[in-house]
């Protein structure tokens, strides 16, 4: 036991060295050419050290689930527990978000000249804009798009266009929805890894993914909003390839009706991931892993193909074409600062940045789902209600096809820095190793302590 503290001790500091490195470094190349058009090198910040409104509150949340969140975690009802983890994400968020203050740091955030609230009045016609939407992806064509707005699918724009047109506008409500709905991705995570892992392992998780330092940018971020809807289309793909929560009362028809229901509903969610972000359809990764760890794979396969079209056909029925916009984004990001900032940094500096948003202590959970897949791997297709000791390898199997697809968006040289942000969709599905820690109250502090840090030392922005 004390070896593998003192590993997991080990794993934590090879990663704070490293982004000690990226630091140093980056700022080096900061001062001396600019292009890594950064504040604070690897994290698009600058220094500020402050306190506001949600400090109070984000110290109240860190101390309470530190101390009791393990506990309670373990003891609730299994519906309490998620209602309880979205409650509790939901206000961890918020609280940091507001350290900066309610306009900065949420009202704001979606309203600056990179976002998608700037677009709002160009969307009156909505078929009219998706028909013509690649003509303004390049820099150079007329009244081109702001950064994010060209970077993404319109699906992305279009969320807030529809908020708006419900009487949602403005950045305070565009933040709120990213907040509220963006918390929800830690129940997902939670369902996904019960259905596959076991109930023991996502209660153990469950502290891990509500007080994650990754919150820090999920208030207030899009992506924040974009990584909960992958992470239920991931869960529903879950649910269908196991047979849904397994409760009684759910036996023949209608179990395969709820089978099929989460199967599609699936599909559909990840069609519109792949409309949110470009990047995100590297869920394809985690979506086998969760494939292969199922035992319903091939009834399920053509429906959840049949929702995965729905929302590919109606944008491109609409007039927009993804191939297209996505050839013309690859031109456009090399024409701003994605083609000056150094490849040869950031493809590890994105890794510190990553370290940052998870925390050392998904870091040495990371070790040990590593371990467990190694030693274990002839347990991984076992199902995890079946005897033996399959359910570990089966949760590392699902952390290690996130970390895998964060990897390929990593080497793709598409993610030169932002990556705190840009990344939180598979963050989230990371921050679930710390199911594999003992000791959890330490880590948790731990984790606890960098959102702090990071948030009340760092104004971060985009």
């Amino acid at each position: 036991m004390i070896r593998d503290l003192l590993r997991d001790l080990g794993a934590a500091l090879a990663a704070a060295l490293l982004v000690v490195t990226a630091v140093l470094v980056g700022t080096v190349i900061q001062r001396e050419d600019g292009t890594l058009y950064v504040g604070w090198p690897p994290l698009y910040a600058v220094a500020k050290p402050h306190v506001g409104a949600g400090t109070p509150a984000a110290l109240a949340v860190a101390v309470a689930v530190v101390a009791y969140g393990p506990a309670l975690a373990a003891r609730l009802p299994w519906r309490a527990l998620l209602a309880a983890a979205w409650a509790t994400a939901t206000a961890w968020t918020f609280s940091l978000a507001l350290v900066d203050g309610w306009q900065r740091g949420i009202a704001g955030r979606l309203t600056t000249q990179y976002e998608y609230l700037r677009v709002i009045d160009r969307f009156h016609d909505i078929p009219g804009t998706l028909r013509d939407f690649t003509h303004h992806i390049l820099i150079d064509s007329p009244g081109h798009w702001p950064a994010h707005v060209a970077g993404h699918p319109p699906a992305a724009p279009l969320t807030f266009v529809l908020l708006d047109r419900i009487g949602l506008g403005g950045g305070g409500w565009a933040g709120v929805w990213c907040i509220t709905v963006g918390a929800t991705a830690c129940v997902a995570v939670l369902v996904t890894v019960r259905v596959l892992a076991g109930e023991v392992l996502a209660r153990r998780a469950a502290p891990f993914l509500v007080l994650a330092p990754a919150a820090v940018w999920m208030g207030t971020s899009a992506d924040g909003y974009f990584a909960a809807v992958a992470a239920w289309a991931v869960a529903l793909l879950a649910l269908a390839v196991t047979g849904g929560t397994g409760r009684a009362g759910h036996t023949g028809k209608a179990r395969q009706h709820r089978v099929w229901a989460a199967a599609f509903g699936s599909g559909l969610l990840f069609g519109l991931t792949c409309y949110l972000s470009y990047g995100l359809t590297l869920f394809a990764v985690i979506a086998a892993g969760v494939l292969v760890l199922g035992r319903e794979r091939v009834r399920v396969l053509p429906l959840l193909f049949a929702g995965l079209a729905v929302v590919p056909l109606v944008f491109t029925l609409a007039g927009f074409h993804w191939w297209e916009a996505y050839r013309l984004l690859v031109e456009r990001y090399y024409q701003g600062a994605g083609g000056l900032r150094p490849y040869g940094y950031w493809v590890w500096a994105n890794l510190a940045c990553t370290v940052l948003v998870v925390g050392l202590a998904t870091v040495a959970g990371l070790r040990r789902a590593g371990v467990a897949l190694v030693r274990q791997r002839g347990q991984v297709l076992r199902r995890r209600d079946a005897p033996g000791p399959a359910a570990e390898p089966r949760l590392a199997l699902l952390v290690y096809a996130a970390l895998l697809a964060l990897l390929a968006a990593d080497l793709s040289g598409m993610s030169k820095a932002e990556t705190e942000r840009i990344w939180l969709p598979f963050a989230m599905w990371l921050l679930a190793a710390g199911a594999f820690l003992p000791r959890p109250r330490a880590w948790l502090a731990a984790q606890a302590t960098l959102a702090l840090l990071l948030n009340h030392l760092l104004l971060t922005g985009w």
